[in-house]
């Protein structure tokens, strides 16, 4: 395991290395007011045993990544009124560019999930030559498309209690609002992941901050239309959060991308689902190097 923190501008974002010096350079890119960490071990293990050098960074506002708390608190009551929020994807994208700069990556295979799926979309579309491929998970070209149920919103939107212990107990009641409702869930790794983040950083204003970011953005699907990089994209029938139109439209924006729906899965990714994943992954950065045997498109 390799730590680091990458600069861009005043920004400054803690990353995180695991795998083989020498294999694939992938960037994984995390969603809403989640940090690094949330990517599960399992998960990024799968990665590294299929070849890839996987780095994860916590997004700008989490973590211990700068927050940008003079930009001050965005009301949830306003929030799908702003013009002009803090910082916008185009930001958050740039900031993950700016952690393969730190890398010293020309190019990576770039996946993201939700929020992390929007920043990764923007990062293809706006340097397609630092993207090799681009896996979006559980995520949306647009704000208006798969937008969620409006209790499931409401009940996001709740503020958090007061200490540790009801930070661990939020992010358990959020997972069983959003996961996946045919696959089990370790809710004692959501709890110690969950204590985790509030020792490493603890900012409920810098996930309304994030959410800004999403809500104000453009629809990306006239810039993934240009996209000529492999693309995977990945979404649950069951997701209440990003609902599968997201993960249908993403698709169908993207020339080529190859869709995969898992039925009951949420908006997380099970443990039974993550080595299907890893696979689907590993194949579409065999097509980017012109493996003849890799998946076509669905």
């Amino acid at each position: 395991m390799v730590t680091g923190v990458a600069r861009h501008g005043t920004v400054e974002l803690a990353y995180r290395v695991d795998g083989p010096p020498g294999g694939e350079p992938l960037l994984l890119i995390m969603g809403l007011g989640l940090q690094l960490h949330f990517w599960p071990d399992t998960f990024v293990e799968l990665l590294t045993g299929r070849g890839f050098r996987v780095a994860r960074f916590d997004n700008r506002d989490v973590g211990l990544s700068t927050h940008l708390r003079g930009l001050g608190v965005p009301s949830p009551l306003v929030l799908a009124r702003l013009r002009r929020p803090g910082y916008g994807l185009t930001d958050m994208a740039d900031d993950a560019l700016a952690v393969l700069d730190a890398l010293g990556w020309d190019s990576a295979h770039v996946a993201g999930v939700s929020l992390g799926g929007m920043i990764a979309q923007t990062l293809a579309a706006r340097h397609a030559p630092r993207v090799r491929t681009l896996t979006s998970l559980s995520s949306t070209p647009s704000p208006h498309i798969g937008r969620p149920w409006p209790a499931t919103a409401a009940a996001l939107l709740r503020p958090p209690g007061r200490g540790r212990e009801a930070a661990a107990r939020q992010v358990v009641r959020i997972f069983r609002i959003i996961g996946s409702p045919a696959y089990p869930r370790d809710e004692e790794w959501l709890r110690e992941a969950a204590r985790l983040s509030y020792d490493r950083g603890h900012d409920p204003a810098g996930v309304l901050r994030q959410l800004a970011a999403i809500v104000t953005a453009p629809d990306r699907r006239p810039l993934l239309r240009r996209l000529r990089m492999p693309a995977l994209v990945v979404h649950g029938a069951a997701d209440p959060l990003v609902r599968l139109p997201g993960g249908v439209a993403t698709a169908r924006a993207i020339p080529g991308a190859r869709l995969v729906i898992h039925p009951g899965m949420g908006h997380d990714l099970p443990y039974a689902l993550q080595p299907g994943i890893a696979d689907d992954i590993r194949a579409t950065a065999r097509r980017w190097a012109g493996d003849p045997a890799a998946p076509e498109p669905s």
